[in-house]
């Protein structure tokens, strides 16, 4: 009797946890159809009808539709390159045994505590010089080298894939390019997919560095696009706009975390291969 008055208290607290999660969504979703005098005045939980206006003042400041291609054409390629490229790098930190292989993860370690903000007039610089201001590539390529990404990798790998497997493939013949694709990248594909979730939400939110690298307008990506209903004059008149263009950008992001969650629970779960 104890342990199921146990057990229904803490389904109990659980329920009450995930609603509580839930509630800003759920405010964010009835906001999305109020318009700024309402949102002003009070609070509810009743939707309200000014969907309609709140969706045609989003396209008076920008176009929705285009600031979340561009923010897919940065997102989806940094989330990518970032996760195969680390995932080797993870690989050879803990399975080669070289000279300045301690050195290398200990700078890794310590570029993990410096913020990004610092070298951020530096960048900007030298994104001049090469003149790709108003490119992408400055928003993809410096996010290949994730160095929390490379460390999370580095212990799951030393936990999770037997050296034995390792040596088995080279005994057999196989390559370390093989090796690494068809050996390490299946057993490690959860926290890959775990880390890759965690950098597609990064890249999509990016708000600082587009901000100083994208000036024209049909490049802006949908961070940079929705802060000019936040910086505009009639603001409170725009809060139930920028509700709806915020609740329409976690679209994509709901759509990546829902279909790949199950490979956050298993990351965490999976156990150490038994030699």
């Amino acid at each position: 009797m104890w342990n199921k008055c146990m057990k229904a208290l803490l389904y109990f607290f659980l329920i009450l946890l995930a609603a509580m999660c839930l509630f800003p969504f759920l405010m964010m979703m009835v906001n999305a159809t109020r318009s700024g005098a309402e949102i002003v005045t009070g609070f509810t939980l009743i939707p309200s009808t000014h969907t309609a206006d709140n969706w045609h003042t989003v396209f008076e400041y920008f176009n929705l539709f285009v600031g979340m291609r561009n923010s897919i054409l940065v997102a989806i390629p940094a989330t990518l390159l970032s996760a195969y490229f680390s995932s080797m790098t993870a690989y050879g930190l803990a399975f080669y045994k070289f000279k300045g292989n301690k050195v290398i993860f200990m700078a890794i370690l310590i570029f993990m505590m410096i913020p990004g903000q610092l070298s951020l007039i530096g960048f900007y610089q030298l994104c001049s010089k090469l003149h790709l201001i108003n490119s992408y590539i400055p928003l993809i390529i410096p996010a290949i080298a994730a160095p929390g990404t490379v460390f999370f990798l580095r212990q799951y790998i030393l936990s999770s894939l037997s050296p034995s497997l390792v040596e088995a493939a080279r005994i057999d013949g196989a390559s370390e390019l093989y090796t690494f694709h068809r050996l390490v990248i299946p057993i490690i594909s959860p926290a890959v997919a775990t880390m890759g979730i965690m950098g597609f939400i990064g890249n999509w939110n990016n708000y600082l560095l587009p901000m100083i690298l994208i000036n024209k307008n049909e490049k802006m990506t949908l961070p940079v696009m929705m802060a000019t209903l936040r910086s505009s004059t009639d603001i409170n008149a725009n809060q139930g706009a920028i509700y709806l263009a915020v609740a329409i950008s976690i679209i994509p992001i709901l759509v990546v975390f829902c279909f790949f969650s199950k490979y956050i629970i298993s990351s965490v779960s999976a156990g150490a291969v038994k030699e």
